[in-house]
């Protein structure tokens, strides 16, 4: 195509929103990839289960990535709250933030949620939207991680 040619571009609502993520997200991380590299992120994740069961009760996932460690889900069963397995998820996850070379660790969680468990590991709150309660305010936190 030459720099005269005008493309037409459509836009339209996929049917099937979930199936659309990775060909949106493609192109992103192609040019992430060409621009600074590393571009891909490695997961982590900690599964949750009663031990008789394949079923999955909770757990958390986070990715890291660019000396990044971003939690994007922690679930504590609910009769197991205050029994010290969410710290015990976050403490293991720290360390593998640590033995990737992270140089912090980052979260969001709403009103409803776990703020005051997270700053009792050590989370502060760097950023924050406003909206209707009992949802909001959605926190923005962080840990910083000395590699010491």
């Amino acid at each position: 195509m030459t720099m005269d040619t005008k493309m037409t571009l459509l836009i339209e609502q996929a049917e099937r929103p979930d199936d659309a993520y990775m060909p949106i997200w493609a192109p992103l991380l192609k040019f992430n990839q060409e621009t600074v590299g590393d571009a891909q992120g490695l997961p982590f994740a900690l599964i949750v289960r009663d031990g008789t069961s394949p079923e999955v009760l909770g757990g958390l996932w986070a990715l890291s990535l660019w000396g990044s460690f971003y939690i994007g889900l922690v679930v504590t069963p609910e009769d197991a709250r205050g029994q010290g397995l969410g710290s015990d998820m976050l403490a293991r996850a720290e360390a593998e933030a640590r033995a990737r070379g992270c140089r912090q660790m980052w979260l969001d969680t709403y009103a409803f949620q776990a703020r005051a468990f997270y700053e009792r590991h050590g989370f502060s709150v760097f950023g924050q939207i406003d909206g209707p309660a009992p949802m909001f305010p959605r926190w923005f936190m962080q840990k910083a991680l000395s590699l010491t």
